[in-house]
């Protein structure tokens, strides 16, 4: 029986490098699924309403863009995009926004900054400011405080379960403890070690052994309540993104809080999105029941 928060310790560099160094698996992400949803995201954009760009922190990425459905009761879906925390940016994932907008959603892009300009420790209290600020404005902004679920893809999933375990209350006696009513981790970083060993990956991170453990979720921020969860992987992604969804649930899941697993069959960690942008997937479905139910 092997013990899933050292099992990567078995792994040469090399054999780190082919399971998280995910671009290696995809020489089309630059030239075909980039400039894809780079596309989409544009004719998303002008098929919206919403606001763009909005201010929530005073680091340069601190911008969050909010699409309405129209409904300000509606569920709150807040995304968070992944890149290995120094890449990417919010814009390029309007796709993603525009079929729950068209469901009855209003969805929420929150950008933040990237490193090496700043550390992983601070992008997690940069999305715990977003989240606050949303909190606190959302009347101003058309949005459902009270019906918020957390979403963030890759490194974003490991966002959206710090964001499940936090003590919201000690980051300001006016925010409640179950800020956020439900999370939907898709692909996340569970245990950021193996990513610290990675060094194509960690050169621009920096992230040291101590760091590593105090930003991982399975370590020291386990969920701060029986908010519903739902863990997403690709069927075709590599052992260890299984790994990483498994040992959360295994982890967290009880009798009282639901952590489900849903594994996409057949896709790897980027065409996920796309099933997750289809409005006639069962992830899609799943994802909506999940919606609606936050409350």
């Amino acid at each position: 029986m092997y013990d899933p928060l050292t099992f990567h310790d078995r792994f040469t560099p090399e054999q780190l490098e082919e399971q998280y160094n995910l671009r290696r698996r995809r020489p089309d992400y630059e030239t075909v699924v980039m400039p894809d949803w780079q596309a989409r995201s544009a004719q998303a954009r002008d098929a919206m309403t919403g606001t763009a760009d909005l201010r929530y922190g005073t680091g340069e990425r601190q911008r969050l863009d909010i699409w309405s459905c129209g409904d300000r009761q509606a569920p709150t879906l807040v995304y968070i995009h992944g890149g290995y925390w120094q890449r990417g940016d919010k814009a390029l994932y309007a796709f993603l926004a525009q079929p729950f907008v068209e469901a009855g959603v209003n969805v929420v892009i929150l950008g933040y900054d990237l490193c090496p300009a700043v550390t992983i420790t601070r992008i997690v209290g940069q999305i715990r400011e977003g989240l606050a600020y949303l909190w606190h404005h959302a009347a101003d902004q058309g949005v459902n405080r009270d019906r918020i679920t957390v979403m963030g893809h890759s490194a974003g999933g490991h966002l959206a379960e710090m964001m499940m375990g936090t003590d919201w209350p000690a980051e300001a006696d006016t925010l409640p403890r179950d800020l956020v009513k439900a999370g939907i981790p898709v692909s996340p970083l569970s245990l950021l070690d193996p990513v610290r060993l990675t060094e194509s990956l960690n050169a621009a991170l920096r992230m040291d052994a101590a760091e590593a453990a105090a930003q991982s979720p399975m370590l020291h921020h386990p969920p701060r309540t029986d908010a519903p969860q739902m863990i997403v992987v690709g069927g075709a992604e590599t052992d260890e993104f299984h790994r990483q969804a498994r040992m959360y649930v295994d982890a967290f899941a009880t009798a009282t809080r639901p952590v489900d697993l849903y594994i996409v069959p057949d896709v790897d960690h980027f065409d996920e999105l796309n099933v997750l942008a289809d409005p006639s997937s069962t992830l899609f479905a799943r994802t909506m029941t999940l919606l609606r139910k936050a409350a």
